[in-house]
């Protein structure tokens, strides 16, 4: 449908708002795999997702109607599938833009690319890129942000929403209208080629950047500080004098209690 809140030029034009879903992102998988082509900028928006899947599967916790859930459909063949993370780092600082009015300065981006306020998780991303004759053909994205929701699982770690740091409700569709005007003017810089710009910004966005903290790695406890990112997303942490390189999954960042 239609949708006219959305001021951009082609993401979140076409939105389905569904009530209830296994996951946005299933759902507009299944969307690409008929034969009816699916517009560039599909926003599917669902109240409540009872599958929901973060990065590596891990699941997502939400209440019903109290926190934005959709997936974004993009289709990214202007950039090669070694410039991936690009796409990773545009996503995430159109998330970050939407967002940074309203909570500033401790709002970051916890590579690779979870949003975080403080030490505490507001929101994340699963990129799902479909990789065809040597290029992306497609790439649905599916993003979570801890909106109204007062409480949370003890077992979700240490998430927290906007309604908790503000202590007021905010308007779903509002801040997914912010969000997907943002994303789509990252993902324009991005499609005319200002990497330099993309990356140096995502990396002054990065959470515990230059700042002496735990992480774990092969069970090894260590001291160690983030410097930066590789070009395809490895994340450079440098520790006695040494950086090494990471991939997704082989660091924990840790808090002092634990």
């Amino acid at each position: 449908m239609q949708n006219n809140i959305f001021s951009g030029l082609f993401v979140g034009q076409n939105l389905v708002s569904l009530k209830e879903v296994d996951s946005t992102n299933n759902y507009l998988k299944d969307m690409l795999s008929n034969s009816k082509p699916v517009p560039e900028g599909t926003v599917i928006m669902a109240e409540t997702q009872f599958a929901g899947r973060g990065q590596q599967n891990n699941v997502w916790h939400a209440q019903p109607g109290k926190n934005l859930t959709f997936s974004l459909l993009l289709k990214p063949s202007f950039i090669s599938p070694q410039q991936q993370f690009d796409l990773t780092r545009a996503i995430s600082l159109g998330v970050y833009d939407a967002l940074y009015p309203l909570l500033r300065d401790r709002l970051k981006i916890k590579w690779p690319n979870d949003i975080y306020f403080g030490d505490r998780k507001l929101g994340g991303m699963l990129i799902e890129n479909m990789i065809q004759g040597g290029q992306i053909k497609s790439s649905v994205i599916g993003i979570g942000i801890n909106v109204n929701q007062d409480n949370f699982p003890v077992e979700s770690g240490a998430p927290v929403s906007i309604r908790q740091i503000l202590q007021r409700d905010y308007e779903l569709q509002q801040i997914l209208s912010q969000i997907c005007s943002h994303i789509e003017g990252w993902y324009l810089k991005l499609k005319a080629g200002n990497l330099t710009f993309i990356r140096e910004k995502y990396l002054a966005c990065l959470y515990r950047l230059n700042e002496e903290h735990l992480f774990r790695s092969n069970n090894q406890v260590f001291t160690g500080e983030i410097t930066g990112a590789t070009v395809i997303g490895q994340l450079v942490v440098l520790s006695n004098g040494e950086e090494k390189l990471y991939n997704l999954k082989e660091i924990e960042f840790l808090n002092k209690d634990k």
